[in-house]
């Protein structure tokens, strides 16, 4: 485990995530990777948040985003997914045809120390852990693998500090498997919205984001 050091003041990190509706393909070819890629360039352009990993998947695509105020993550998503979708849908001539992504993006606070690492590798070790690649770094549309990979790399998002220092070991540290219990807990954050971090750190986030409900049991109360 890298040792966490604070380099830069901020807002909230945030783990970001959208599907294909019906877990459908969003990203059929080469041209498709990188056309959302110019899209989400495009988009720091207009709402310049910082973008600190990023992987993108047949169905689905991981973002982890640090915004600066309140109000920007909302605007940056809304700019990029309403972009994207024009364009794939004019590229295919299906405009009208339903809805390209299941529904609003998923999202959760991170903490920025050890648990920013958890997530990140998360992030960037998709497509190994999908069996996609052998290594993190042999994926193109991922911020690991896409400066290895010209058109990728063309098109990608100009690279932005950490909130925490980024080891210098970190590739070999991402194709490192994740416990079980990590995968889990970074899951049960996406289907939540729950913040991941310290539980202290997540009461505390909790209270002043309003997310106290994502810590309550799903489903009706028990009857007395």
């Amino acid at each position: 485990m890298p040792r966490t050091a604070r380099i830069a003041p901020g807002g909230f990190v945030f783990h970001v995530l959208n599907r294909g509706n019906e877990r459908r393909t969003i990203f059929e070819s080469e041209g498709d990777y990188l056309a959302f890629l110019r899209v989400l360039r495009e988009t720091t352009e207009e709402v310049p948040l910082r973008i600190l990993a990023w992987s993108l998947m047949p169905n689905h695509w991981h973002l982890l985003l640090w915004p600066r105020e309140d109000g920007e993550l909302g605007r940056f998503m809304q700019r990029l997914t309403t972009t994207h979708v024009r364009r794939w849908r004019l590229f295919r001539h299906s405009v009208g045809h339903g809805h390209l992504y299941q529904g609003t993006y998923k999202s959760f606070p991170v903490q920025d120390d050890d648990h920013f690492y958890t997530v990140c590798r998360y992030v960037e070790r998709n497509a190994l852990r999908a069996r996609l690649v052998k290594r993190a770094e042999a994926w193109p549309w991922s911020s690991l693998g896409a400066p290895h990979h010209l058109q990728a790399a063309a098109e990608s998002p100009s690279p932005t500090s950490w909130p925490v220092s980024k080891p210098r070991d970190w590739t070999a540290y991402v194709n490192q498997p994740q416990t079980e219990a990590e995968v889990e807990a970074i899951r049960v954050s996406i289907a939540r919205g729950r913040p991941f971090g310290s539980p202290t750190w997540q009461k505390r986030t909790a209270s002043r984001l309003g997310l106290e409900s994502t810590f309550r049991p799903r489903g009706r109360p028990k009857k007395e």
